[in-house]
């Protein structure tokens, strides 16, 4: 069973500074790094460090070529990651005292698909492949749409969320991987059991993950409900923890593990991915 992961590709540019920058604030940062992100690219080196069979499709501008490398190094077939004129998509994070993390995206070549670049993917894909999704790229709607029509199982991460996600045609979606913010959004709940229960009701064919950072992780579909909690480490910078998370959960899920252990595997190897600084970098790989 392969995963293919149609998911932005950026480069981070990382900033460690003692509080975020505030309005009409100039403020010095106390280190700065560079590393490969964005949230597809990450999840697909979380899959591949998992032990997964991931397929990246992506884009990226020439300043960006050294990313699709990076990606072959791990393992990630990258046959469709393909090289345009736009820049390759960026990011600029600040990352506070207590590893906190505040984000500003530029889209770059990560907003030129088009319907033929989808169409090309899935022609390569089997009834029993994963089509994993978060939305730092265009087209998510029509991506979901014909991987559906395909026959195949959508994953989807809304992240960044934005109003646009709730005209796509989420009820498609066979999991959804949200956080408390996303599933705020989506479901107008606050409270984790609310989301839940809205989530449920909104989206019945449909299974949950929703994160809960220190306070573990839920999933749910019908009237399973399994609760998971989180294990104590210290945080160093949480960049790329929720990425760490989806690939393990999905890695295990496509070796046809039970939800529990899915979960577990997700929430230590995302708490391993805390004590390390950046974002890619800082995904652990699995021992075998």
């Amino acid at each position: 069973m392969k995963i293919i992961n149609f998911g932005s590709i950026n480069i981070d540019h990382v900033y460690s500074v003692d509080h975020f920058v505030r309005p009409g604030e100039t403020l010095s940062s106390n280190s700065y790094a560079v590393f490969s992100g964005g949230k597809g690219a990450n999840q697909s080196i979380a899959l591949a460090r998992a032990n997964a069979d991931v397929v990246h499709v992506g884009k990226v501008g020439k300043d960006g070529i050294w990313l699709k490398e990076k990606m072959e190094k791990e393992g990630i077939d990258t046959s469709f990651v393909n090289t345009v004129k736009a820049p390759t998509g960026h990011a600029v994070i600040q990352v506070n005292k207590e590893g906190e993390n505040a984000i500003i995206i530029h889209g770059g070549a990560n907003l030129t698909y088009k319907s033929s670049d989808i169409e090309k993917v899935l022609k390569t894909a089997k009834t029993e492949d994963i089509v994993l999704l978060q939305n730092e790229i265009n087209d998510v709607d029509k991506i979901i749409k014909q991987t559906k029509s395909k026959g195949l199982k959508v994953v989807f991460n809304p992240a960044p969320m934005s109003d646009a996600v709730k005209d796509y045609p989420l009820e498609l979606v066979d999991i959804f991987i949200i956080n408390e913010t996303e599933g705020e959004a989506l479901s107008g709940e606050k409270k984790p059991e609310k989301i839940i229960k809205a989530m449920g009701k909104l989206y019945p064919k449909s299974s949950v993950v929703l994160t809960l950072g220190k306070k573990g992780v839920i999933y749910a579909k019908g009237k399973k409900v399994i609760s998971v909690d989180a294990l104590k480490v210290k945080a160093v910078d949480t960049t790329g923890a929720g990425d760490t998370f989806i690939g393990y959960f999905l890695a295990e899920f496509s070796r046809g593990m039970t939800i529990e252990k899915c979960l577990e595997a997700a929430i230590k190897a995302s708490s391993i991915c805390v004590t390390r600084k950046g974002a890619a970098d800082s995904i652990p790989r699995l021992l075998v």
